[in-house]
């Protein structure tokens, strides 16, 4: 028998248009420490990795890294969580992979704690075995590679198991969910509705770029048949 496929799905920019609610809360994080308000093109650019690995690109000095983080938080808890939308075909995107036997797991460098209320708010749960996000503290799991490896940990996918790593693939919109998943030698498809670029995608080694919700499932299976070969 083939093993089980798990298709491991970004939140931030693939399932949910989060910018308005994130956009709002980063200009609030910055002036409220001292900053310069961040334009569109620096806050889409920091929607999906770790704050503290953009931040520093775009002005806050290292030792305030924690402190724009927590006034970020204040502000996206308990208003921005929501400032949030599904994508357009996302719903029908997710019964398609389910009905096609895939089982689904959330994979998210966002915080657990905001990325479970946001499936549980859009319904997004009931489709998923798993729900993994980054750990709630800094000092915990972060980067989208430690989220993908923690997810797999879950599902019982060994490192070393190709025949099974065959049959996970993550789909993302930003260049470290390509990278997570090649750290944990898994592929990657690129969608282009999000926040990262189909050159950004495909420079990181995405196998495909699609261009609509309806897209992902065909590609996954595109996906699983050419390692059947």
């Amino acid at each position: 028998m083939n093993p089980t496929t798990h298709v491991l799905l970004d939140l931030d920019g693939t399932l949910t248009d989060s910018e308005p609610g994130i956009g709002a809360s980063l200009v609030h994080a910055f002036t409220e420490c001292g900053y310069p308000a961040p334009d569109r093109t620096a806050i889409r650019s920091m929607i999906g990795p770790p704050f503290e690995m953009s931040f520093p690109k775009h002005g806050i000095h290292v030792d305030d890294v924690e402190h724009v983080i927590a006034a970020y938080g204040v502000r996206y808890s308990a208003v921005g969580l929501f400032e949030n939308s599904l994508y357009d075909g996302v719903p029908e995107m997710m019964e398609a992979l389910r009905s096609a036997g895939h089982t689904l797991t959330l994979a998210t460098a966002k915080p657990e704690d905001s990325a479970f209320r946001i499936c549980d708010h859009f319904g997004l749960s009931e489709f998923f075995t798993r729900r993994v996000g980054a750990a709630n503290d800094i000092g915990g799991r972060r980067t989208k590679g430690e989220v993908i490896t923690h997810a797999l940990s879950l599902l019982a996918v060994g490192p070393h198991d190709r025949i099974a790593l065959d049959h996970v693939i993550m789909v993302g919109d930003r260049d470290h969910d390509v990278s997570g998943a090649h750290l944990n030698a898994i592929d990657c498809i690129g969608v282009s509705w999000g926040f990262g670029s189909r050159d950004e995608l495909l420079g990181e080694g995405a196998i495909k770029v699609v261009d609509h919700p309806h897209d992902v499932a065909a590609a996954v299976e595109d996906a699983y048949r050419s390692h059947q070969e």
